[in-house]
Formats: C-alpha cells, sequence, structure tokens
C-alpha cells in the first residue's frame, strides 16, 4: 500500500510541513535545552577565563602555563572529555555543560588576554596619573578598551558550543542533538535537516546578538570606522 500523495511523512521527505506542526512541542522543548545549555556553557567558561587572563596578564611566568593547560584542554576529543568527566558529573546536564565550558577556555583566554596587552602603556600611565588605582584602572579603562577582542572569542566561543552541544545526545542531553542523532538511528529525514537547520539558525542568530551587543557596549569603534 503505497502512502498518500499528500503525506510527507509517510513519504519521509526531507522538507516536510507536517512535522514541524506535529512535533512543534518536542522542537520547541529540544531548542531550549539547546539555548540553555550553550548558555551555561559559555557564561561558566567566561567566569573561569576572566580571572585566568588577568593573572596571566598580571605575572607573566603565569601566561605559559595558563595557554598551555587551556590549549591542551581544546584538543581532547569531545568523547574522551565526556568520558573523564563522567565519574565526577554522571549522565546528567552538568557533564556536558562543564565540558563545554572547559572547551570555551582556550578562545575566552587567549582573547581576553589579546585584549588587555594591546592596551596602549600611555593610557595606563594617563589613567594612573588622574588618580586611577589598579581595579578602577582594570574597570574603567582596560576591559573596555580589551572588550573587542574579548566580544570577538565570545562569539566564536558560542559558536562552537552551539555545535558541541549536540555531542551530548550521548548522553542524552544535547538539545537538537538529540532529534538528530535519532533521526540518523531511524533515517528519519524531515527531523534530521529541521533539527540541523534550526543548529544553524541558533548559531547565527547568536553571533549576530553578540556582535550588536558589542557595538553598543564600544561605540568609540563605530566613530572610529
Amino acid at each position: 500500500m503505497t502512502a498518500p500523495p499528500d503525506d510527507c511523512l509517510a513519504r519521509n521527505e526531507w522538507i516536510c510541513g507536517a512535522y514541524l506542526t506535529s512535533r512543534r512541542h518536542i522542537l520547541w522543548d529540544a531548542v531550549l535545552q539547546h539555548l540553555q545549555l550553550t548558555a551555561v556553557s559559555v557564561l561558566i567558561g567566561l567566569v573561569i577565563a576572566l580571572p585566568l587572563a588577568l593573572a596571566a596578564r598580571r605575572w607573566r611566568w603565569a601566561a605559559g602555563p595558563v595557554l598551555g593547560l587551556t590549549t591542551i584542554l581544546y584538543t581532547v576529543p569531545s568523547l574522551a572529555m565526556f568520558s573523564l568527566l563522567l565519574p565526577v558529573y554522571g549522565l546528567s546536564a552538568s557533564l556536558v555543560v562543564a565540558g563545554l565550558g572547559l572547551y570555551s577556555l582556550t578562545l575566552l583566554v587567549r582573547n581576553i588576554l589579546a585584549g588587555l596587552r594591546a592596551v596602549p602603556e600611555e593610557t595606563r600611565q594617563a589613567a594612573r596619573g588622574m588618580g586611577y588605582g589598579p581595579v578602577r584602572l582594570l574597570v574603567a579603562v582596560e576591559l573596555p578598551l580589551a572588550l573587542p577582542a574579548a566580544m570577538a572569542g565570545l562569539r566564536i566561543a558560542t559558536v562552537s558550543a552551539v555545535s558541541l552541544v549536540t555531542i551530548g545526545a550521548i548522553v542524552g542531553y544535547g538539545g537538537l542533538g538529540n532529534l538528530i542523532y535519532a533521526g540518523m538511528n531511524t533515517y528519519f529525514k524531515a527531523q534530521v535537516l529541521t533539527a540541523s537547520v534550526l543548529c544553524v539558525v541558533i548559531a547565527v542568530a547568536a553571533d549576530l546578538l553578540l556582535l550588536l551587543a558589542q557595538r553598543l557596549l564600544t561605540p568609540w569603534t563605530r566613530r572610529q570606522s
């Protein structure tokens, strides 16, 4: 018995509107989990990366170990990383968040450190001459001037996290990756294509939003251009 001509699900077509309407709740839940895993992991990575970059900027001897360690972490394959963290976090969303947070450190630390190092020394001297202490100098001068480089690293880390979240499907916490893997196992074309396209949309949207935030936070770069 052949499938009805208007039943794209029964014909297992790649593009199928019926899949979107019949599985919209499943897709919405997967998108929310994908966004949550991405945002939390990158935020945790940023919280860890900032003090590491500041330490590497403050003490020159610390730059080598910090950059070396974060680079080594980035070279660990994702499946191996999750396996190493499994005894600590078990089969949970925390396992995925921890792994992605560690991966983001390389991009974030390097870019934050590069931005801090690019702050002109005469700017620092001028701020000190105006009575700025170390904390005020960091918050009011160095970090704002380092923001463009830091935001560039944050954008790359976020887009990378969006793609790496899908690997979390191996432990059941992969957001849209769960649908991709399930669809590949059953050769469900519409599910694979829809979930994959949504991953791309999330990555592009996140990059554009961070770019907009960068432009709003650094108005002086717009005036220079």
